[in-house]
């Protein structure tokens, strides 16, 4: 990270428990989708994360990170966390729930930790990349360096 570029909190949180990660920054602002960053940042997708929030039945949330260029499967994320069902909530639900907006959410620094999944192609790789917590920022760590921060664990949770 250059000592003049802008840090999202999600940075601040690693550098202040001193975690290694490498920051990516996008502007362009046609970016839209997980895909269209993982083409902007010249990255594998498979290796860019998005997060998911979702509601149970059971009125409890759950946050997923999957591929970009992959779906959640909500049977098998509910199942992964042992729900009967788990669906997505709405977009004007995401800010007051977890403090990020839609393009901008990361599992790292959300208001309350949630019981997190992330799909098991992570653990293939030697580090991940998802949102740094704002539009136009990502962040890339191995997922051993991840877990030092928010507990998760495995599963196949996307649509095969």
């Amino acid at each position: 990270m250059k000592k003049n570029e802008e840090k999202t909190n999600v940075m601040r949180t690693l550098d202040g428990k001193k975690i290694k990660y490498q920051s990516h920054k996008y502007v362009d602002t046609d970016a839209i989708s997980g895909i269209d960053v993982a083409t902007v940042l010249g990255q594998d997708p498979n290796r860019v994360f998005k997060t998911l929030v979702t509601e149970s039945g059971s009125k409890k949330y759950y946050v997923f990170l999957v591929p970009v260029n992959m779906e959640l499967d909500l049977k098998k994320a509910a199942k992964a966390v042992g729900e009967k069902n788990v669906s997505m909530i709405k977009s004007k639900d995401l800010l007051p729930l977890t403090g990020y907006i839609h393009g901008g959410c990361s599992p790292i620094g959300m208001k309350k930790q949630f019981t997190t999944v992330i799909h098991q192609t992570a653990e293939s790789f030697e580090a991940i990349i998802f949102s740094a917590g704002k539009i136009g920022y990502q962040v890339e760590l191995s997922t051993d360096e991840l877990k030092k921060v928010i507990p998760f664990s495995f599963a196949n949770i996307v649509v095969e």
